[in-house]
């Protein structure tokens, strides 16, 4: 009996796309990790040629993607509904917007909030001096402009479609190739092209997943090494990777309702906390006036900065113009995983809704924690407290984040804190993406029916198992690139999800017959 549940549960996944995709990501790996640094040489070679050669291409392809979300939201078809129009959204506004920040900024957010700003400040664009005031400036200007309105049109803009063909055509396959049934017919999306499809989609999310596995864990490792005072190993990376499957594993089991959601809402009001604590443990006022120079710093300077390539710069090109674009390539790997999340949560949402809460909740939660957790890094700079910029040279910039923690009153505490956030949010993070694979792989009928636990967890093995042996062996940093090169076909399909969704609509005449009375 127990067999024959086992084999019940298999079959509810397509191996026909999933294991040609796990295939794929081992056949890549393995030579790369094998030759580790020359394939770093290879692939970094190969990347910045892309970027020299369309640094403006990422740029306009971002502007694009927002311009064409703003005019979904705001033109007829902002107002359809995916689902019944008489359907209660399945979640409230809030737990809706918790869910898409925790998917979209991750404990990412963690990272870069706090220290990216010292990278910016030792290498400043318009020929600024180093450390310069004006430097500091842009440093947590740019931190903010990462998590702006671009970044997560390139996440969302695959999702109407994606929402459309799942809520309202009520297809039982969640998948690119679905959306794009309309475009190519159904001849190309039930043959190889179909195939061929999601199987690119599983490999660069696949690939994805096990490189923010690979990176976040170091954000938990170096501040538990300054806390218990002990060396980071990898015996305490597996550690903490075990705890985090472990609880992702609770939460898979609960489902969506009893997992994403709960987590996601807790953490923002224990991530509340936190900002809430540093500003009045540690210099508030400073942090405050800072965050509202660098708001008005970054709005007075967000077309320049939208539309930056350092086209005349005399000297090399600065941080801020090399790490944007490959921002956006990287941004553009994930773009796919979060539409397709999105869309499956977006049941009784219009596509206005949708797109705008996409748009404006974790910009907003984004520009909250860079101004706070930034401003707490320049503060020990310019007081003293921690040499942030030289110590930035020298080691990887996660492993200075314990340092500034240690330097506010109640140190202890606020690491603790920090650590939980960032650990719930990576379970949040890695518990979306396996749903998102599983339910993308699965036979059921997703319209109706959420993907198997089994498959998640299934996935979610595999994801972790890749990403320990990668990081044992010195593969993730080739894959770290690979993720970033897999960004260009996916840019292509995302664009071909909007002319479908736009197509969907006008033959239903959506705007008249999918709307709220």
């Amino acid at each position: 009996m127990k067999q024959r549940f086992l084999v019940n549960k298999w079959k509810m996944i397509d191996f026909r796309i999933f294991l040609p995709s796990i295939l794929l990501i081992i056949l890549i790996s393995i030579p790369f990790s094998l030759y580790e640094s020359e394939s770093l040489e290879l692939l970094n070679s190969i990347f910045d040629s892309i970027v020299n050669a369309f640094s403006w291409g990422y740029i306009w392809y971002a502007i694009i993607l927002l311009g064409a979300g703003l005019y979904l939201s705001f033109s007829k078809y902002g107002k359809v509904v995916f689902g019944d129009p008489n359907e209660k959204p399945r979640f409230t506004l809030f737990q809706y917007a918790a869910i898409l920040i925790a998917m979209g900024v991750g404990s990412t957010i963690m990272r870069t909030g706090m220290v990216q700003w010292s990278q910016v400040v030792n290498d400043p664009p318009f020929g600024l001096e180093p450390g310069s005031q004006e430097a500091l400036l842009w440093g947590n200007a740019y931190s903010m402009f990462l998590w702006s309105f671009q970044v997560f049109a390139i996440f969302v803009m695959a999702a109407p479609a994606m929402a459309y063909v799942i809520h309202v055509k009520k297809r039982p396959l969640m998948r690119i190739s679905e959306a794009c049934r309309v475009i190519f017919g159904d001849r190309f999306t039930d043959g190889i092209g179909g195939k061929v499809i999601d199987i690119l989609f599983l490999v660069s999310i696949l690939s994805g997943a096990a490189v923010t596995l690979g990176l976040g864990t170091p954000i938990i490792t170096s501040n538990l090494s300054a806390l218990l005072n002990i060396e980071i190993t990898f015996g305490l990376t597996m550690i903490v990777t075990f705890i985090w499957v472990f609880m992702f594993s609770v939460s898979a089991y609960l489902g969506i309702e009893k997992g994403i959601k709960r987590l996601s809402t807790f953490n923002i009001y224990l991530a509340g906390g936190l900002a809430v604590f540093i500003l009045v443990a540690g210099p508030g006022i400073f942090i405050l006036d800072y965050f509202t120079d660098t708001v008005g710093h970054l709005l007075n300077n967000y077309l320049k900065l939208s539309f930056y390539t350092e086209s005349v710069a005399s000297e090399t090109t600065s941080h801020i113009q090399s790490h944007m674009i490959f921002w956006f390539a990287y941004s553009a790997t994930w773009a796919m995983l979060h539409s397709v999340f999105a869309a499956k949560i977006s049941r009784g949402r219009t596509v206005k809704e949708m797109i705008l809460t996409y748009l404006l909740a974790p910009t907003a939660l984004s520009w909250i924690a860079t101004g706070i957790l930034g401003g707490l890094g320049v503060h020990s700079q310019i007081t003293g407290q921690i040499d942030v910029l030289n110590r930035i040279k020298d080691t990887e910039p996660v492993n200075v984040i314990p340092h500034i923690l240690s330097a506010l009153p109640w140190s202890s505490v606020i690491m603790i804190i920090f650590i939980v956030v960032s650990m719930i949010f990576l379970t949040t993070t890695l518990d979306s993406t396996t749903y998102t694979i599983a339910a993308y792989s699965s036979k059921r009928d997703m319209s109706r029916k959420e993907p198997s636990k089994y498959a998640r967890i299934l996935t979610a093995a595999i994801i972790t198992t890749l990403a320990l042996i990668l990081m044992q062996i010195g593969g993730l940093a080739p894959l770290e690139v690979i993720s970033g090169l897999m960004g260009l076909p996916i840019i292509i399909l995302q664009f071909l999800t909007i002319y479908a969704a736009k197509k969907m609509m006008d033959e239903d005449q959506a705007w008249i017959h999918n709307v709220r009375k």
